[in-house]
């Protein structure tokens, strides 16, 4: 069996995917978060939720998902409030966790565009759509 080309298409996916994977965290480690404290930012950001709520939006259990919210909560990041028309027992961000979510928002916008800018729509749309079917190929 031939041994993988450093010049392949696979290669150079799992290269990039590396390389933007450490680029998305270096802001995280900067601010004295870790890695998943942004994927809760950015669910909060659409709007306030309750723990459940967001715990399953996250696919996390309520015990980790609280761990990581008395940390944010610590951080001054996230605040616990009544949310939705019920005044249900909930998080929010802060003003504070609002600013650094949008940080985390631009950098991530700037590798897309990093990846994508030079391409068309039309080119854009067919990569993420094969992206999209190879993910899922690998996931069978």
């Amino acid at each position: 069996m031939a041994r993988p080309s450093s010049r392949s298409t696979l290669y150079r996916l799992i290269e990039a995917g590396q390389l933007a994977h450490k680029a998305l965290l270096l802001p995280l480690v900067e601010r004295g978060l870790e890695p998943g404290d942004d994927a809760i930012l950015f669910e909060l950001g659409r709007s306030g939720t309750t723990e459940l709520e967001l715990a399953a939006a996250l696919g996390m259990t309520e015990a980790s998902l609280d761990a990581r919210l008395v940390r944010l909560i610590g951080r001054e990041l996230v605040t616990r409030q009544a949310v939705g028309p019920e005044l249900a027992p909930g998080v929010a961000l802060t003003e504070r966790g609002v600013r650094i979510r949008n940080g985390l928002a631009d950098h991530w916008t700037q590798l897309e565009e990093a990846l994508m800018g030079e391409l068309k729509p039309k080119h854009r749309r067919k990569l993420s759509e094969s992206l999209k079917r190879f993910v899922a190929l690998l996931r069978l």
